[in-house]
């Protein structure tokens, strides 16, 4: 009989009917709480037996399933045909409801892919975060955008390919248009292809095969075809042509250097170890292919606390190759994962060939196995290093924040928008960072209103927010179209901080300004000055922009303005924190440094409109000229009385400037 003492079930009888009513059958299960909120998912082969477990003594359970326990009230279960049916669906709602209890890739919705365009007439190579059957080849995924971006650098100076963060199909179509190259060609960056003549289809598309066999670690067979193609130049007496391919060899040659050999490794392989502590775990994932290593990707993983290590892997395997671009033939662990035999049926189902699932016991890939979990270990400690440097009160603050909001990890990173304007003039939005309970200045930013007229905070925050996170696709490498003369997503140049001047060789977005690339930052907690009306339109913004996964909450004063309230997207009621809350001061002092920013710089944008002279306004009056009339004249009143003669006769007027002048003042 189960033991339902130590649960929030209501109606215990009721429950226990219910769970003798359960099948000996495969499937998966959901715990839910009071509220009806997924706590955990589940699958197992006998659905009853393993539902039964959780309610035994609780002693023979660990503090993470306790926990568990405690808090359920409901369950809900789904038959499933086999075993691999089971874990399918299990994945899948892992995957869409995120569930508090399980044990989760972090920000996997974030995890940007190469996504190289090979249906399109001229393909592009870029980045996204999103892979979709539309006849394009991806890669991936990374584990940060910074990793992308210096893939795509070298990919592009090795084989001069559209340039992936400035070359959109707006740009490509005006230089078409021109019959004249942008500067990347002039810097051997790009072969031209939206000039005719400049570069065929069949040269440019066998760049982008190059690129593409180069991202599979099949540099070899890249470096002998332009060999072949070198010697043919210089056989033919093009020279200039033979030394540009003899610097491409050279180039992909000290690529090689850098690449690790195997000897006992000629198949493609992932090789992955991990190391954890308390309730966070770092996956290494090292990626040889045809013998070489290419590349290495730390990820990490939350909710690991009393979680073995052969289902931590498993996880992992599920998580990670769900939205995987490939998966290779052998896939070597540093522990068997529960259900092996499972995930490799269903690694097969989804790459199509036969997968292995190897754990080594010594040799080299042992040895490389031991690198891996090396660097998962200094990743790591990298991280714990990071909180150990901020306050205990910050961290307190913070946990109090994660339990009240039900986030997945610590909000290390807040990011809080707030909307100041005088009667709907001059009307401006602020962002401040917060990082690890601490104001990060450096990141805050501001933003003039563009699109909104008038006093509308819910329209004027959706403009910030659309702006705000197409910079963060812009530095992802996402390719993102803007109109300046509708688009509400503007270049940077409004902002607190412009991009940094050391910043020398900074990708550019569509619009030729530099990107900032500390927009590809992106938030575990996003706060909003208000209540209802501007949380759900700052969600639906999210959503729109794939960006739904960020948590958002609603910052209120409360009826008498004498506390913080915190309300989440649709939620009936707000959460009141306590007047004693760690949490409540934290949020606090995020909110007003929100307000203070903003209002300062509304007060500035208000200031400057107030003194600026009418002259400004006029066609034909720049600089130089009002200085120079005012000189003459003295003021705006001594302007008004001259006659048109002596408007005309103030150096550097003219007879139309005056006439002009004359009409307006």
């Amino acid at each position: 009989m189960p033991n339902l003492d130590y649960t929030a079930i209501k109606d215990p009888e009721a429950f226990e009917e219910r769970l003798k009513n359960v099948p000996l059958s495969p499937g998966v299960y959901l715990w839910k709480d009071v509220a009806g909120k997924i706590l955990y998912v589940g699958k197992s082969k006998a659905l009853r037996d393993r539902m039964r477990s959780y309610f035994g003594a609780p002693k023979g359970l660990n503090g993470k399933t306790r926990r568990l326990v405690s808090l359920i009230a409901d369950f809900d279960y789904v038959l499933t045909s086999s075993e691999l049916e089971a874990l399918v669906l299990e994945m899948n709602l892992i995957k869409q409801h995120r569930p508090k209890y399980n044990v989760l890739l972090k920000d996997d919705k974030s995890y940007p892919y190469i996504k190289i365009t090979a249906h399109e007439t001229w393909p592009r190579i870029f980045t996204t975060r999103k892979v979709v059957d539309d006849g394009a080849r991806y890669f991936g995924p990374f584990a940060s955008a910074g990793s992308v971006r210096a893939t795509l650098k070298l990919l592009n100076k090795l084989f001069h390919f559209r340039p992936p963060y400035d070359c959109s199909d707006v740009k490509f179509d005006r230089h078409r248009k021109l019959g004249k190259p942008c500067m990347y060609y002039d810097i051997r960056r790009c072969l031209g292809p939206c000039v005719p003549d400049l570069t065929s289809n069949d040269e440019y598309r066998r760049a982008i095969g190059d690129a593409c066999l180069f991202l599979e670690g099949k540099s070899e067979q890249i470096i002998r075809d332009l060999r072949k193609k070198m010697f043919a130049a210089a056989d033919e007496m093009e020279f200039e042509r033979a030394a540009y391919l003899r610097d491409q060899v050279e180039a992909l040659e000290t690529v090689l250097e850098r690449q690790k050999v195997l000897k006992t490794a000629s198949t493609d392989q992932d090789v992955i170890a991990f190391a954890r502590e308390d309730g966070s775990a770092v996956v290494q994932i090292f990626f040889v292919r045809g013998g070489k290593l290419i590349g290495a990707e730390p990820f990490t993983m939350e909710g690991t606390e009393d979680t073995a290590d052969q289902e931590l892997i498993g996880q992992f395997l599920t998580q990670f190759y769900d939205s995987a671009a490939s998966i290779p033939n052998n896939i070597v662990l540093a522990e068997h994962p529960e259900e092996a035999e499972i995930i490799e049926r269903w690694l097969e189902q989804k790459g199509g060939h036969r997968v292995s699932l190897n754990v080594p016991r010594r040799g080299e890939t042992r040895q490389l196995l031991d690198l891996a979990a090396k660097n998962a270990a200094q990743k790591l400690e990298e991280v714990r290093l990071q909180w150990l440097n901020s306050s205990q009160r910050a961290i307190g603050a913070l946990t109090e924040l994660r339990d009240v909001l039900d986030l997945p990890g610590l909000p290390r990173r807040i990011e809080c928008f707030d909307i100041s304007n005088t009667q709907g003039t001059n009307s401006v939005g602020s962002m401040v960072v917060f990082n690890g309970g601490e104001p990060k200045k450096s990141e805050y930013r501001r933003f003039k209103i563009k699109t909104v007229a008038g006093a509308n905070d819910v329209a004027s925050l959706q403009e910030v927010l659309r702006r705000r996170f197409r910079r963060a696709q812009q530095a992802q490498g996402e390719i993102v179209e803007i109109n300046h003369a509708t688009d509400a997503d503007q270049p940077p140049a409004d902002l607190a901080d412009g991009p940094d001047p050391s910043d020398v060789g900074a990708p550019s977005g569509a619009d030729g300004q530099e990107i900032d690339e500390r927009w590809a930052d992106l938030p575990d907690l996003l706060i909003i000055d208000g209540g209802k009306p501007q949380v759900n339109a700052v969600k639906a913004v999210l959503d729109e922009l794939s960006f739904g996964h960020i948590p958002v909450v609603g910052a209120t004063k409360g009826p008498n303005r004498d506390r913080f309230d915190l309300q989440l997207p649709h939620a009936p009621e707000p959460i009141v924190l306590p007047r004693n809350s760690p949490a409540l001061h934290l949020v606090q002092q995020i909110d007003e440094e929100a307000h203070r920013f903003a209002i300062t710089y509304h007060r500035k944008l208000r200031d400057k409109n107030t003194f600026v002279s009418p002259l400004v306004e006029i066609p034909g009056i720049g600089p130089k000229r009002k200085q120079a009339l005012l000189k003459q004249f003295g003021s705006l009143d001594g302007i008004r009385q001259a006659s048109l003669e002596e408007l005309a006769a103030v150096p550097g007027m003219t007879r139309k400037a005056a006439e002009e002048l004359k009409n307006q003042i």
